[in-house]
C-alpha cells in the first residue's frame, strides 16, 4: 500500500536527562554538547533539512531552554560580528536559525520514547513523519533518511533503520526479525517482528534498530494503546510490533532499510569521544592539522603509556 503524502515533518525527542554525561549535563542539555564545533542536535536537524524536511518538532523537558536559544536569532551576537567584519562566523551563527521551522514542546513526564513521540500527535496530524534520535549522527555523505522516506512513499506503513551489529551487542538495542521483500533489493526488507533490548541468546537477528524512523500517523493510535514495557516506559518498538502485524490495514506494515554507511554514536562518553575524533579528522578547517597531530600523538610515549584512570586536571 503506497503512501500518497510525502514526509515533510520530523520529530526529535530531546527530553532525556543525559545522566551518562554528568556533570557536564547538570546545566547544559546533552543535545547541546559540541561535536567539534556544532552541538549534536544541529547535525540531526541539518540531516532533516537535506532530506527536504523543514518542519521540526523537538520534544524537550525542563532545563532545555538552551535548545530554543540555539535555533533562534541572536541579534546582539550577529551585530557584534557584523561590526568586526567576521562574515564567516556570522554565517555559521545564522545557519542554525535558518534550517527550517523548529518548534518545541515539553514531554512533561519521562515515560519513554513512545510517549515522547505521542506528544507530537497534534503537531503531526494525519501525515507520515520522521523521528530522528539525537544520539545517532549520520554522515552527510550518506542518504539514509531520504532512502527511508522514498521507501515509505513506495510501500506505505512505517519504516525503521536497521544496522548489523556484533551479536554480543544486540542486547543494547531494539532488534528486528526480517524477511525478503520481493523486488526490493537486499537492503530493503519486511519487518516481521521487533523486540526491545532482547536478553542475550533471545535476539532474532543481529539487525539493530538505530535512531531513524519514518512513521505512519496510525502509530499514534497504537501508542495510545501500548502498555508500559521495558523499564516501565511506553516503548516505540512495542507499538511498531503492533503495526507490523497489520499488513494490509491503513498505516500497517513495517519495512526495514539496512544501513551500511557511516554512523556516529554519541550515546555514551566513549562513543561520543570516538564520534568527535572521526568527524574532526574530516573537518574543513582543522581536519588536516588535527589528523597530523593525532598520528604523531599515537606514536608518542604518552599515548603508549595511557592513563591511570585519574583526572589530574580536576578531581
Amino acid at each position: 500500500m503506497t503512501s500518497t503524502k510525502r514526509v515533510r515533518k520530523a520529530v526529535i525527542p530531546a527530553a532525556g536527562l543525559g545522566t551518562r554525561f554528568l556533570p557536564s549535563t547538570k546545566a547544559i542539555p546533552k543535545e547541546m554538547l559540541p561535536v567539534v564545533d556544532k552541538p549534536a542536535i544541529q547535525y540531526v536537524i541539518e540531516e532533516a533539512a537535506r532530506a527536504g524536511i523543514d518542519d521540526v518538532l523537538t520534544i524537550t523537558g525542563r532545563n532545555k531552554a538552551a535548545l530554543e536559544d540555539h535555533f533562534d536569532r541572536n541579534w546582539e551576537l550577529e551585530r557584534a560580528l557584523e561590526r568586526k567584519g567576521d562574515e564567516l562566523r556570522l554565517q555559521r551563527v545564522r545557519k542554525s536559525a535558518n534550517l527550517g521551522n523548529v518548534h518545541f514542546i515539553r514531554q512533561g513526564e519521562p515515560l519513554g520514547l513512545g510517549h515522547a513521540v505521542l506528544c507530537a500527535k497534534a503537531h503531526v496530524g494525519d501525515q507520515p513523519f520522521a523521528v530522528l534520535l539525537g544520539d545517532d549522527l549520520i554522515d552527510e555523505r550518506d542518504v539514509l533518511l531520504t532512502t527511508m522516506i522514498d521507501t515509505q512513499q513506495r510501500y506505505g506503513g512505517s519504516v525503521v533503520a536497521l544496522m548489523e551489529v556484533p551479536k554480543d551487542q544486540v542486547h543494547l538495542y531494539g532488534c528486528a526479525a526480517v524477511s525478503p521483500l520481493a523486488g526490493a533489493g537486499e537492503d530493503i526488507v519486511r519487518v516481521d517482528s521487533l523486540v526491545e533490548k532482547p536478553a542475550p541468546g533471545d535476539e532474532p537477528s543481529n539487525l539493530a534498530i538505530i535512531g531513524r524512523y519514518v512513521l505512519a500517523p496510525e502509530i499514534f493510535s497504537a501508542l495510545e494503546h501500548t502498555e508500559p514495557g521495558r523499564g516501565n516506559e511506553i516503548q516505540l518498538t512495542d507499538a511498531l510490533l503492533t503495526m507490523a502485524g497489520r499488513v494490509g490495514e491503513p498505516g500497517g506494515g513495517v519495512t526495514g532499510v539496512i544501513f551500511r554507511g557511516r554512523r556516529y554514536d554519541t550515546g555514551d562518553r566513549l562513543d561520543y569521544l570516538k564520534a568527535v575524533v572521526r568527524l574532526a579528522v574530516r573537518h574543513r578547517d582543522v581536519g588536516a592539522d588535527f589528523r597530523s597531530w593525532l598520528l604523531d600523538w599515537a606514536d608518542s610515549d604518552e599515548a603508549r603509556v595511557g592513563g591511570d584512570g585519574e583526572d589530574h586536571l580536576g578531581h
